[in-house]
């Protein structure tokens, strides 16, 4: 055995490696992205054009007996979850795993969501490591759990957990073979007359999924040197309670986070004078020891906002100041700035982005922007404040649609701006929406050749794949025209006036059109 100093997106990587898995897709997105880079070293992986693309991928190569994974953000879940509902009925041939990592605090992601509900919801086992090794030891542990339970399995994890490093202890990888492919209409084609049996076999694996839950050794005790408080946590929020509360308290850590035990917490709770539950955004676990009769303490002194501080817990919990300073610092009035506390600095697009040209011209004419999720969002803040509308990846396009039907005389003054990358992600529908609806929308392709805001991962439009291997360009002009836009123009930014000419032209224009403005990242 060797030891390593891992970040936990790593130490996933080198899990999925040692598991045995050999098929790795997924669409990047903070903080989960490290994961398929780093698999890409050890074994096939891959970048797909959207999270829906790369989870129905992965189940494909499950279905043909590979040991599969697919890693995605939290938001990414939203994208995915069509396709692993159902999953859930089908099951697995090889084992089948989904990373999915949240976001408290919003430090990348435009909301908080909390994917333990899409646990509960899909009826799917959801681990939840709270270190780089338990990173690559629940991985495994998760293909071993697919595989047994006949079902995919979630993994957990955070901006904190995926980003920090510590020491691993790695392995040598399992040898997985490639399992028979077997005909079997009625595990793997849902129709009504297939899904009901199988929804059966989903309420009697989840009754065998509690029953393992109770006795896992991934759910521990920490017995504390004072029988008076009892914290029930996991993940990062356990990290954080350990820091605060010190060997007085009891802990019982849970690595499956759904199903949840029962009577293991009931038990712990006896032990206690005081039971808490410790856990960042909503009220799962704590609902869950509600609803069987464990009293606790959470959510009503605790909050449903961002990440625990080691002050806050103490303050709280142990009615007890902390010596130690908040983990981040407070947002400054730069008008009643200190000597010791730095200003807020909001970021800004990256000097020479050609990014600033396109929003220099769209504040110029001021109209009103409809944006989407990259780099670009940017704009929407000081200095340019060129963006009015922003929620996902591709909403510009089809709320641009929906906006002007409700508002057809704003036709000559609304844009949506999508980048190259997340126009293949999910724009390319909400074009074809229009197109087929004749709705006389302006759209602006802000084509950087990248996939910028994550990390510059290559996508169709850059000729190479993860791999470093050539492929295809996707040429942005004929696919418009092939979705029948008659009016597609190219643009560099760098040329205001050209830009602003082409604009102004669309704009006026009775059908649907797209301007594709065309400049490398900066960066590159």
């Amino acid at each position: 055995m060797e030891k390593r100093l891992m970040m936990g997106n790593e130490a996933v990587a080198r899990g999925l490696y040692e598991a045995g898995c050999s098929f790795v897709s997924s669409y990047p997105g903070t903080p989960s992205t490290e994961i398929t880079k780093f698999s890409s070293e050890y074994i096939y992986a891959e970048w797909a054009v959207n999270e829906k693309v790369a989870a129905e991928a992965a189940i494909g190569a499950s279905l043909a007996g590979a040991r599969a994974f697919t890693g995605m953000k939290h938001v990414g879940l939203n994208v995915a979850a069509d396709p692993l509902f159902t999953a859930s009925y089908t099951g697995v041939n090889g084992g089948l795993v989904i990373a999915v990592a949240d976001d408290m605090g919003c430090h990348s992601s435009q909301n908080e969501q909390d994917s333990r509900h899409y646990a509960r919801a899909m009826k799917l086992p959801m681990l939840e490591p709270c270190n780089s090794q338990e990173c690559l030891d629940f991985t495994k542990l998760a293909f071993e759990l697919s595989e047994e339970f006949d079902t995919p399995v979630l993994l957990r994890l955070s901006t904190r957990v995926s980003h920090s490093r510590s020491i691993v202890m790695i392995g040598e990888p399992k040898d997985a073979p490639l399992k028979e492919y077997v005909k079997n209409p009625k595990k793997w084609v849902m129709t009504p007359s297939g899904a009901r049996p199988a929804h059966e076999r989903v309420e009697e694996r989840m009754a065998e999924l509690t029953d393992y839950a109770e006795g896992a050794e991934v759910n521990t005790v920490e017995w504390g040197s004072e029988s008076k408080i009892g914290v029930v946590s996991s993940g990062n929020a356990y990290c954080t309670a350990r820091e605060a509360l010190g060997d007085g308290v009891s802990y019982c850590k849970l690595g499956i986070v759904w199903p949840l035990p029962v009577e293991a917490i009931q038990e712990f709770g006896n032990t206690v004078d005081e039971l808490w539950v410790v856990e960042e955004l909503d009220d799962f676990i704590e609902t869950h020891c509600v609803k069987n009769g464990v009293k606790v303490r959470g959510k009503a002194e605790l909050s449903l906002l961002g990440e625990y501080s080691v002050e806050q817990l103490q303050k709280v919990i142990l009615d007890e100041e902390s010596g130690q300073k908040p983990s981040s610092l407070p947002q400054s009035d730069p008008d009643t700035i200190s000597g010791d506390t730095p200003p807020n600095r909001p970021p800004i697009l990256c000097p020479g982005c050609p990014h600033w040209g396109t929003f220099n011209v769209l504040k110029k004419l001021d109209l009103t922007v409809l944006g989407d999720i990259g780099c670009y969002t940017l704009a929407a803040g000081p200095p340019l404040g060129a963006m009015d509308f922003c929620v996902c990846m591709g909403a510009s396009v089809s709320s641009l649609h929906g906006f002007l039907k409700a508002r057809p005389d704003a036709a000559k003054q609304t844009v949506a701006v999508i980048g190259d990358s997340t126009f293949h992600h999910s724009g390319m529908t909400g074009l074809l929406n229009i197109v087929y609806n004749q709705t006389p929308a302006t759209i602006l392709i802000l084509d950087n050749a990248v996939t910028g805001m994550t990390g510059h991962q290559p996508n169709p439009g850059t000729g190479v794949t993860l791999k470093g291997e050539k492929a295809p360009i996707l040429d942005l002009e004929a696919l418009c025209k092939g979705m029948g836009v008659n009016r597609v123009s190219t643009v560099d930014p760098k040329d205001q006036q050209k830009l602003e000419t082409i604009l102004k032209e669309e704009l006026a224009a009775p059908e649907p059109s797209v301007v594709i403005v065309r400049r490398e990242c900066a960066i590159l």
